[in-house]
């Protein structure tokens, strides 16, 4: 019998595939061992179905290394006015006009931190230099990396956001990834039920029902805001606008878990969500999905948009990891500014 075509070697092409040697199909564990299968008792296709198990696992892993969650709790930065500035001083120069654009100092905090946060991981993650890092916006407002030959991952991608005490960063290397906190206060004076009554045409009726029914002003207020993070974290993935029918984007869940979306009614399988409960009654959102239902100019930055079904479940089911807790001292160290102060030996930003 004639042995089934498989190479023990494969690797990224230029594509994104992971693809046996000089064949057409994904070299995925499951599509070796079929092979193994058809000829049973074989040693060499063993091995090799070994060396490629291997080298899938070690791909796997190191896919897995752009899949990051960064957080900052800004509530424990008090900067004095040249702690700032130092710190803004590490960015570049044309970021400084969208911090300083802010009148008070706890959105320029914010500002200044997601701009760290931004340059600080794609430079810790993709090993771009700092000088080289060109990061740019949508005209819907999503940032994005402009393509490198750094970056190695399929479809390296990240959003940020910011609210209340906590400013947050999220990445993937495959699969779109978005991002949002909220803080569960109402600001101002009204009633709880006054204040989400302003936003009731957001929601399809299940999820409204679900918000007023749901017990003391607490539970209510708290499940209003775990909804629309959601639904946000879903409309920031795409890189859409505010424009953004979220009526028709309806959540659903067992307890928080295993929660899933529906739009226009069609459940979307290959989205995944998931909540994490912050200190202060922070919510914080994440989504992991498909970028072929991206917004068309946000797909116009993304390295591709089509996937064979074996690299995108790869993506796809990568672990999602808890956020990791950064402090701006610690973001500013990263930069080859951050550790020169008129006074070295009282630096601030030395390096960790």
């Amino acid at each position: 019998m004639q042995l089934p075509s498989v190479s023990p070697r494969c690797g990224w092409h230029q594509n994104g595939k992971i693809k046996r040697a000089g064949t057409k199909h994904p070299s995925t564990p499951n599509n070796i061992w079929r092979a193994v299968q058809q000829v049973p008792n074989n040693p060499t296709l063993l091995v090799i179905f070994l060396v490629n198990i291997c080298f899938y696992f070690d791909t796997e892993m190191e896919i897995e290394k752009g899949v990051q969650r960064w957080l900052v709790n800004t509530s424990q930065w008090d900067p004095s006015p040249h702690e700032f500035s130092i710190a803004m001083s590490v960015l570049p120069s044309q970021e400084h006009s969208s911090i300083t654009r802010f009148l008070k100092i706890e959105d320029r905090k914010r500002a200044l931190v997601s701009r760290l946060l931004q340059y600080a991981l794609v430079h810790q993650v993709i090993g771009i230099p700092f000088d080289e890092i060109a990061i740019n916006r949508t005209d819907e407002g999503k940032p994005y990396l402009e393509r490198h030959q750094n970056v190695k991952f399929p479809n390296f991608n990240f959003n940020v956001s910011h609210h209340g005490d906590y400013v947050a960063i999220a990445s993937e290397p495959i699969c779109l990834v978005g991002l949002d906190i909220v803080s569960c206060f109402i600001p101002g004076k009204e009633t709880v039920s006054d204040y989400i009554h302003n936003f009731s045409s957001y929601f399809s009726s299940s999820e409204w029902e679900k918000i007023v029914n749901a017990g003391s002003d607490d539970d209510v207020l708290d499940t209003f805001f775990r909804y629309w993070c959601l639904k946000e974290a879903f409309v920031k993935a795409l890189g859409t606008g505010v424009g953004y029918k979220l009526d028709h984007v309806e959540f659903h869940h067992k307890d928080w878990t295993d929660i899933r979306v529906k739009v226009d009614g069609d459940v979307l399988n290959d989205w995944n969500f998931w909540l994490f409960e912050l200190q202060g009654r922070h919510q914080i959102a994440v989504a992991r999905g498909h970028p072929r239902i991206a917004s068309e100019n946000y797909k116009k930055t993304l390295k591709q948009t089509q996937f064979d079904n074996d690299l995108y479940k790869l993506g796809f089911h990568l672990p999602n990891p808890m956020f990791v807790m950064r402090t701006v001292e610690e973001l500013c160290s990263l930069f080859p500014h951050g550790v020169k102060s008129s006074n070295s030996a009282m630096n601030p930003y030395q390096r960790w």
